[in-house]
């Protein structure tokens, strides 16, 4: 396939990343890549939607993996899967013999190896400079929902209408299943079965970087998880502390051990990111040396320091995301960084998965959640218009216009942007800057 048309066909069909902040995927592609990557690591404890959806759709994400290398003249394709997906990996080698480009990394398991920088190193033993791009190493990174949904927008003109996640936790029925962008939370918990406690708080995007999300709240191309929880679990009471309170904490108690430093994943591939520094210039309001705070650039917001290292129970990434986002709202960029050596001790500072949830109190929680491929009926959906990194979609539907299932109803922006698609078929019963309603009629 020509260079410009996959992209025009990701950008028309709404691709983006399937998780985090939902990069455009027609903006990856670059003809200076050697080598795409695959992530199949599941990022954060309990999620499973990635090694589901690669189990019953191997051959649909290698063809499309096969069209971006091809498109893009890459040389390589490393898939990288976690050792204990059995089933995954056993998708991927009935069906990789047929690319010879591609190969299979086993990779640990350990937290966060779902984040693209730790996947390069792991997969192709390159660092990523502070700041910088996969790109700048030859690297296109992928997980394995967006490649599925290139495939589909690539080879069967299919926009992103449909979004796969897992709901576990309080639930009595655990499960991954394709939910339609826009639908509320509430809808898409109600198919886990009952719920196993009182109150419970919607926890989106996974234990370690997730949010509290209210249960109106609508899913969008970037949703990967609902993890239902009591209001007093010790992720709830974490998420919801305060920063003052956090910053008189931290004066009053962090006893300088470096531990959170020492366990931070980007600080021991050489980046300059060093919460301990950080911690002891915030917590006394010291300002003398201004780097300990530019560098919080550099931090990648996984919460080991927070949520696993600190015997404190302190709140580095909490603090450093306030202080990076007050430095962005000044207008300060990130300064010129380079790494240091990736730090020997590295191999032996990994966070085990198992660990971590013990840690977190989630190990009961870690349970099946298998994979109901059917598509779940709605009545009436919200396309948020902006689900990704770049400028919203522009809105090409009015109320009262009828609407087909998969058609365009706003075109992408001006600049970094992508369309939005009718995700049922109905009434379009309101229109604004933010949204855009669509009622089964």
């Amino acid at each position: 396939m020509e260079f410009e048309e996959l992209q025009k066909k990701l950008r028309e069909g709404g691709v983006v990343g399937a998780g985090g902040a939902g990069f455009p995927s027609y903006a990856k592609l670059n003809k200076n890549a050697d080598t795409i990557l695959l992530n199949c690591a599941e990022c954060e404890p309990l999620l499973q939607p990635h090694r589901q959806l690669i189990t019953v759709h191997a051959d649909e994400i290698l063809a499309g993996l096969h069209i971006v290398a091809e498109t893009v003249g890459a040389k390589q394709v490393v898939i990288g899967v976690k050792k204990s997906y059995d089933a995954a990996i056993a998708a991927i080698e009935k069906e990789i013999g047929k690319y010879p480009e591609m190969r299979i990394h086993l990779l640990q398991e350990v937290y966060p190896m779902g984040d693209e920088v730790v996947l390069i190193y792991e997969c192709t033993g390159r660092v990523v400079r502070p700041g910088g791009l996969p790109i700048e190493q030859g690297c296109i990174v992928y997980n394995v929902e967006t490649m599925y949904n290139i495939y589909r927008a690539a080879m069967e003109d299919k926009p992103v209408t449909f979004k796969y996640l897992t709901i576990i936790g309080e639930v009595t029925k655990p499960i991954t299943v394709p939910v339609s962008v826009g639908c509320s939370y509430e809808s898409v918990v109600n198919l886990a079965g009952d719920i196993t406690c009182k109150d419970p708080v919607y926890f989106v995007g996974g234990p370690m970087m997730g949010r509290i999300q209210p249960h109106d709240g609508r899913v969008t191309k970037t949703t990967n998880a609902i993890l239902v929880l009591p209001q007093d679990h010790p992720i709830v009471m974490k998420k919801r502390r305060k920063t003052k309170i956090d910053l008189a904490r931290a004066a009053s108690i962090c006893c300088q051990c470096e531990t959170c430093t020492n366990m931070c994943p980007r600080h021991a591939l050489g980046h300059p990111i060093d919460p301990a520094r950080f911690m002891r210039s915030a917590s006394n309001a010291d300002f003398q040396d201004v780097n300990p705070f530019l560098n919080t650039f550099f931090c990648s917001g996984c919460g080991v320091c927070e949520m696993y290292a600190c015997p404190q129970s302190l709140a580095p990434r909490s603090l450093i995301g306030e202080y990076k986002g007050g430095l962005r709202a000044k207008g300060i960029k990130a300064p010129a960084a380079t790494t240091v050596p990736v730090r020997e001790s590295r191999e032996y500072r990994k966070v085990p998965e198992e660990r971590l949830m013990a840690r977190l109190g989630l190990s009961r929680y870690d349970l099946p959640a298998p994979l109901d491929d059917e598509l779940q009926p709605e009545d009436s959906v919200r396309v948020m218009l902006s689900q990704h990194i770049g400028a919203p979609a522009i809105p090409i539907v009015k109320v009262g216009d009828h609407v087909a299932y998969r058609q365009q109803i706003a075109k992408p922006g001006d600049g970094l942007s992508v369309g939005m698609h009718a995700s049922l078929e109905g009434v379009v019963t309101n229109v604004t800057d933010k949204f855009i309603r669509i009622e089964k009629r």
